[in-house]
């Protein structure tokens, strides 16, 4: 199962490391990590996916707890907004331009470069929407892909709040 952890963090040098270095020594693998400022500029929030039990993610909770530049961690659980961002670079002919323009159009990405045998589209979605998108451009071999990674907040009023 798909576990999101989000972790309030000190903005500084190295506590990325420490972090994912946690989880290597222990053999969790990290599906998805993404990691940005805050509201506040001296605070990232990193939002990582695991895959694993709910023992492993309760231990990797304890462990990110730890540690010293981390201000909060929380298991996000029930309903969350989450989103990724894709950028896809497809062979794109002349003739296959129009089918290309409406699987664009019809699922909210944009085209963002045109070369003359290829283009690159944009879209930021639900994961599950992305892997729809790809599976659409499949058809038009796909040259590159470039991933985010998740990033995640609770629906609602709940927050992981700095306490």
């Amino acid at each position: 199962m798909k576990y999101v952890i989000s972790a309030l963090v000190s903005n500084q040098a190295g506590v990325l490391s420490r972090i994912s270095g946690l989880f290597a020594r222990r053999g969790f693998n990290i599906n998805s990590l993404a990691v940005g400022e805050t509201e506040d500029a001296a605070v990232s929030r990193m939002t990582i996916i695991v895959d694993g039990d709910d023992y492993m993610v309760g231990q990797v909770e304890k462990q990110l707890n730890k540690q010293i530049d981390v201000i909060k961690v929380k298991r996000l659980e029930g309903i969350t907004t989450q989103r990724e961002l894709l950028l896809v670079k497809i062979t794109a002919q002349a003739p296959q331009r129009r089918e290309i323009i409406d699987i664009t159009q019809i699922t909210g990405a944009k085209i963002v470069d045109l070369s003359t045998g290829t283009m690159t589209l944009e879209i930021c979605d639900r994961p599950d929407k992305i892997e729809i998108f790809l599976s659409l451009l499949e058809p038009y071999q796909i040259k590159e892909i470039a991933r985010t990674g998740v990033i995640a907040l609770e629906k609602g009023v709940h927050t992981i709040g700095k306490d």
